[in-house]
């Protein structure tokens, strides 16, 4: 098979588990990084031995990059995407797929003229612990599906990131940094949305940094930080999310349970792409901890990327697709809008079960 070769615009934090994931792989060929600051893609290409650092410009240019990969910070995500689009390169970006919905329409409608590809993270909804929940969903082993639960309860990043500070930006916050693992993993396993209600707020409008090197510095809270969300599936299914930034005691609440007519499947932490499965059957007072079917339970960052350049190559749906990570941003919004709005939102988008994974544990 030709590998696809990709460049990567953005070497932040990110960039790390991508590069150590994809230039291990046989199957794609990393050739340049690039970033706003050339000394970091600079640092990044003499770790990985990559034959180039470049400008954001230059490795656009470059037409011996098949795939951009874009791991910039979420509210330029939607610009470096359509650069990389508009120079006929196949995109696969970090969650979300864009700050806002005119943003995420613009970026699907580019492709399609083009007929190119767009990935968006999260790709963890590939590993085998979301991947083992499918298949014992599809085979039945909690019947029909009629609820689920997710939580994502922390107190924040500024305790222990270096750069905290877009995270409570628009476009940041719970529900748009860990809100796309949360509803990725549920449109994995229960299908698409067919509309949201929620009650979103800010709980501290000034956050201080406690982490280096920016320790004692203030962020000005522009998002909300506590999202509350109700999910009515196209399934029937009813879904709750909360993911917050303000808990600052921990919490004890599961990460993700589906609820069935035939019992109760706790998955693992969306976040991960591995962890362990419990099972408690109807009737049953024990939880049953479930073997995992596929393999793929590592910090295996890039196998999204790795996916549809293999799909490109077979002429097959790729599996982290442009119109799912819309669906997902599109869900992320409506809680936003239906708390300030007071009412349901209705989703507009819908998309496809992504295509499961084969069993390879």
């Amino acid at each position: 098979m030709t590998r696809s070769r990709i460049g990567i615009i953005g070497c932040g934090n990110i960039s790390d588990i991508y590069l150590k994931n994809l230039t291990a792989s046989d199957k794609v060929e990393v050739i340049a990084v690039a970033d706003a600051d050339l000394s970091r893609a600079q640092m990044r290409a003499e770790q990985y031995s990559l034959p180039h650092a470049y400008s954001v410009e230059e490795l656009l240019a470059d037409p011996n990059v098949d795939i951009v990969v874009n791991l910039t910070i979420p509210k330029a995500h939607a610009e470096i995407s359509l650069r990389a689009l508009e120079a006929g390169k196949h995109v696969y970006g970090e969650k979300p797929l864009a700050v806002t919905l005119e943003e995420g329409a613009r970026v699907l409608e580019v492709a399609k003229a083009k007929g190119l590809r767009v990935a968006c993270a999260p790709e963890t909804f590939l590993g085998g612990g979301i991947q083992s929940c499918r298949k014992l969903i599809d085979d039945g082993a909690i019947g029909t599906p009629v609820a689920a639960t997710g939580f994502m309860m922390s107190g924040g990043h500024e305790s222990w990131h270096p750069d905290p500070g877009f995270y409570y930006e628009v476009g940041g916050g719970p529900m748009f940094d860990m809100g796309p693992y949360y509803l990725t993993a549920f449109v994995t396993l229960l299908g698409p949305i067919r509309r949201v209600t929620g009650s979103a707020v800010i709980t501290h409008e000034e956050r201080t940094i406690k982490s280096e090197p920016k320790r004692g510095q203030k962020i000005r809270v522009e998002t909300p930080t506590h999202i509350a969300g109700v999910i009515d599936f196209a399934s029937g299914a009813v879904g709750t999310l909360i993911t917050s930034f303000d808990i600052s005691g921990g919490a004890g609440l599961p990460p993700i349970e589906i609820y069935g007519t035939a019992g109760t499947l706790r998955v693992p932490d969306p976040n991960n792409f591995g962890g362990e499965i419990q099972l408690r059957r109807a009737g049953s007072r024990e939880w049953e901890t479930i073997p995992l079917t596929h393999g793929l339970t590592d910090n295996n960052r890039g196998i999204g990327v790795i996916d549809m350049a293999e799909a490109i190559v077979e002429g097959r749906p790729h599996r982290a697709n442009g119109e799912m990570a819309y669906h997902v941003l599109e869900a992320m919004h409506g809680f936003h809008i239906a708390s300030e709005q007071d009412r349901h939102y209705q989703m507009a988008s819908s998309c496809e079960q992504p295509a499961a994974m084969k069993e390879q544990a």
